[in-house]
């Protein structure tokens, strides 16, 4: 289960963070450096990118004040929400290492100065670090909670093209590691709904994030916005713009391909009502928050959910589940399953059975120093109906995690064909809610022999058979959910 449990979402959101390093409401202070951009003043570009409407515009709008001016506006707003709070001082506008280094020092020291700052984010490109940049932030960050920002929006270097982004994935790739070697923290921005990127294109970018373990995430719709280049390109061709449903399903799936210590800033955008052309149910924020956080409940999935084949398992096991039902534990191995089950059935019973005595000798030892409602059996799986037969229609669920015993004898195995006699005797010991979980390992001989022969045997119209896989790895372990059609 998510290891997240005092939040009340399911993902690790930047309030969790803070609250958790500074035990404290910490909010944003956003500041504008009237800096540029190489994509607006002609270096590399003009316009910016395709989405961009001249760099995005500070929560005042008003470039030309002092820092110091601009810091308590903002922070006399917010503290109307929050009383009490630290501030991240938030340099967002264009890109905010691209200037003067002098005067990128003086600015960034400055707020430094102003009581209750705790840290200190920006905002900027991947090609517009510099070396003498990078050594005056790898001073600074030794100094405050330094994060930099880097716009990557898609790894896919046509899109990035199409976008007009400017740099290329390596540019970016080679400025990040840069980043992290100096033990700066990264947060990346993503765009979902890019012109003629289809949803595994989108769930591509954040697995290549995931793999390069940014510290956080920023997840953003496409906007459509006035007077952008965007603008004349959704007029003239018309490109498909997500729904809301679509979005929500992307960003559930992102969300369960990101590993749990990746922070998430940012998980939808909020545009301004009156530039924006498409969508338009982007300017219900807390609507789309709040059904993101629905489907990752109707799932019962969270982030990092789908990086390990056993949380789909023990999601299957907890579904219709109840704390008086008695359960079996098939394959106990080392009882990893059975004391999870057991926390759910408080006020039921386990069945465990394991040919090997050093399973059931691990397992009981395991559940005895919390458990007393259970009985454990050095028996094989195939034994179960014979033993149990008195619980015939009393069973709720049996759980079958197949292979070799962790750590013990590779050679001693579950056997395909007892493993389908198993099965079949199982479901006569099911009530009608019952079903039958199975997590299979097709990675050695034995395992591709089960996989192989429980589908052909229970995937047909006397099942619902279904089958969960969270790669495209045909060795990786994957599991199985049977329910008899009676």
């Amino acid at each position: 289960m998510f290891k997240y449990t005092n939040s009340n979402k399911r993902y690790h959101t930047l309030d969790y963070y803070y609250k958790n390093k500074y035990n404290s409401k910490v909010f944003k202070v956003t500041l504008d450096l009237g800096l540029s951009c190489p994509n607006i003043d002609g270096t590399k570009g003009y316009g910016g990118c395709i989405y961009c409407k001249s760099g995005s515009k500070s929560i005042l709008n008003k470039e030309t004040k002092p820092l110091k001016e601009q810091f308590e506006e903002v922070k006399n707003i917010l503290h109307k929400k929050w009383k009490k709070a630290k501030y991240i001082a938030y340099f967002q506008n264009n890109s905010n290492t691209y200037g003067d280094l002098d005067y990128l020092k003086n600015s960034f020291e400055e707020v430094l100065t102003y009581n209750n700052v705790v840290g200190i984010n920006i905002a900027t490109r991947a090609d517009c670090i510099s070396d003498e940049c990078l050594n005056y932030l790898t001073d600074l960050n030794k100094r405050t909670d330094l994060i930099i920002e880097l716009g990557l929006q898609t790894i896919h270097d046509k899109t990035a093209k199409m976008i007009n982004r400017g740099h290329s994935l390596e540019e970016f790739e080679t400025m990040y590691k840069k980043l992290k070697n100096n033990n700066i923290k990264v947060v990346v921005h993503i765009i979902n709904g890019l012109p003629f990127e289809t949803k595994e294109m989108m769930l591509d970018t954040v697995k290549y994030l995931n793999k390069l373990k940014i510290d956080g995430i920023k997840i953003h719709m496409l906007h459509i916005l006035k007077d952008t280049v965007l603008e004349k390109m959704y007029e003239k061709e018309k490109f498909r713009v997500l729904t809301k449903k679509e979005y929500i399903d992307i960003v559930c799936d992102q969300l369960e391909n990101l590993n749990e210590e990746v922070v998430v800033h940012r998980i939808t955008g909020d545009p301004i009502k009156d530039d924006l052309i498409e969508p338009k149910w982007l300017i219900k924020k807390f609507t789309v928050l709040n059904d993101i956080d629905k489907e990752l409940k109707r799932r019962n999935a969270y982030q990092g959910f789908n990086l390990s084949i056993l949380n789909k398992s023990r999601s299957l096991m907890e579904t219709n589940l109840k704390n008086n039902d008695i359960v079996i534990d098939a394959t106990t191995g080392n009882g990893k399953d059975s004391c999870f089950l057991l926390d759910i059935v408080k006020n039921g019973y386990l069945f465990g059975f394991d040919i090997q005595k050093d399973a059931i000798d691990n397992t009981d030892t395991l559940l005895s120093e919390k458990y007393t409602n259970y009985k454990l059996y050095n028996e094989s799986h195939e034994s179960i109906d014979k033993i149990l037969k008195n619980y015939t229609g009393k069973i709720s669920l049996i759980v079958f995690n197949l292979g070799y015993l962790p750590k013990g004898d590779k050679d001693v195995t579950t056997k395909s064909n007892t493993t389908i006699k198993a099965i079949k005797n199982g479901f006569k010991l099911l009530n009608k809610k019952g079903h039958i979980v199975i997590t299979i390992y097709p990675g050695h001989p034995e395992g591709l022999k089960e996989s192989k022969l429980i589908k052909k045997t229970f995937d047909n119209e006397n099942y619902i058979y279904n089958e969960y896989h969270n790669t495209d790895n045909k060795t990786a372990p994957y599991v199985v959910d049977i329910k008899k059609i009676k």
